[in-house]
This record gives C-alpha cells, sequence and structure tokens, in this order.
C-alpha cells in the first residue's frame, strides 16, 4: 500500500513552520519548537501514535508561547488533513478497547493519578469538546510555580489551542477529557498520549472495506 505522508510549509509574521508527516511510520520524532515542554509533548506523541514527525517551528516566543502552539496545531491538523488523503478504507474513529482487536486503540490513558480519555473521528467535521479542565485552564500561579518548571508555565488553556488549531484543520471531532488528576505534568501528558492512542487506530486502514469510504454519505 502506499504510504501516507504530508510535508507543509506554514509561514506567518509571528510563526516559520515546517513540517513532514508520514502516517505509516514507527513514532520517529524530531521536535523543535523553542517549548522544550511542548517537544516532549509532541514527541510522545508521534511515538505513541506510531507515526514519525518531524516539525520545526522558530516563533515569536519572546511575546509568549500562545502563537507558537497554536500555529503547530493549525499545521500539524493540515498534514493529517493532507496525509489521510481520500480516506478510502479508513477506521475513522478511536475509540473504546478489545483486547480480541488490538486495532480498536485505548481511548483511556492512565498517568500516575491522572486518567484521560480520548475520542476521535476524522469524518470531516471539526469540534473540541474539552471537559474536566475548566478549573484548571487560566488559574492563577503563585511565583514558586511560576518557577518550578516548563510543564507548570505551559497552562492547560494553552494546550487547549494546540487541540483546537489541530481540529480546525484535520477536520476532524476530538473529544479529551480528564476524569481526574492533579499534577500538571501528569495532566498534559495523559492528554497527548492519549491523542496519540485514539489517533492512532482512527488511522489503521481496515482491509474490510478497502476502497470504500467509512461514510454512508458517499463523502468525507
Amino acid at each position: 500500500m502506499n504510504r501516507r505522508r504530508a510535508r507543509i510549509q506554514r509561514h506567518t509574521k509571528e510563526t516559520r513552520i515546517a513540517v513532514s508527516l508520514d502516517l505509516d511510520g514507527r513514532g520517529r520524532a524530531t521536535v523543535r519548537t523553542g517549548i522544550p515542554f511542548f517537544d516532549h509533548m509532541l514527541t510522545l506523541f508521534a511515538k505513541h501514535a506510531t507515526m514519525d514527525l518531524t516539525l520545526r517551528c522558530r516563533g515569536d516566543l519572546p511575546v509568549d508561547a500562545h502563537h507558537t502552539v497554536e500555529d503547530c496545531g493549525i499545521a500539524l491538523g493540515q498534514a493529517f488533513r493532507e496525509a489521510l488523503g481520500d480516506k478510502k478504507g479508513l477506521r475513522r474513529y478511536g475509540a473504546g478497547f478489545d483486547p480480541r482487536n488490538p486495532f480498536t486503540g485505548e481511548a483511556y490513558l492512565p498517568m500516575d493519578e491522572c486518567l484521560a480519555r480520548c475520542v476521535v473521528d476524522f469524518g470531516g467535521r471539526s469540534y473540541l469538546v474539552w471537559r474536566g479542565l475548566a478549573d484548571h485552564a487560566y488559574r492563577r500561579l503563585t511565583r514558586r510555580e511560576r518557577i518550578q518548571d516548563d510543564s507548570t508555565a505551559f497552562r492547560f488553556g494553552l494546550a487547549r489551542e494546540f487541540f483546537q488549531g489541530f481540529v480546525n484543520e484535520a477536520r476532524c471531532n476530538l473529544h479529551l477529557e480528564l476524569l481526574y488528576g492533579d499534577e500538571p505534568h501528569h495532566i498534559v501528558e495523559a492528554l497527548f498520549k492519549a491523542f496519540a492512542r485514539a489517533t492512532d487506530a482512527a488511522c489503521q486502514r481496515d482491509p474490510r472495506i478497502a476502497g470504500q469510504l467509512p461514510s454512508t454519505k458517499g463523502k468525507l
């Protein structure tokens, strides 16, 4: 089968981004955004989604991290849409778990005290559901927290901007939910890993519908 790959160049006055994506890769990643914690999140996403990703971004970080994070989500979403092509034979949904079928994916992801859930549908409709994180999104940080580590500074509202940018361009439904959790690093990492596992499942080819669209509408 043809490998599903995409290359995206996205340049604005705020960011310059280059993305190379191989949906049928082996989990290899080279990521440079200028935000080490964000690099870590995208690297583990590629690893657990079993996709190859190269992403480089030069953003206006002296202003803040918002433009870099959001625009990387936009560029990655564009790469997914291009790599998925006509979506014939695509499983489309990433949700649920059946131990008899390793390709249905795990929508639930534990990370120490945290549990996150992700469900995705590459059905051509853009919608983000973001649940269980309202109390964390823009909370006021103490001075100690601001200097603690990069994951604390990488507030949850910023993570949401990445996923919203991805959803808008990949044209997918993405439901992310924190069922419970406390530590900022663990929460964000659980969300990205759950996103990876659900995305891996949804992007698999289903041999039973080879050459067919996974839709009764005849178009995605």
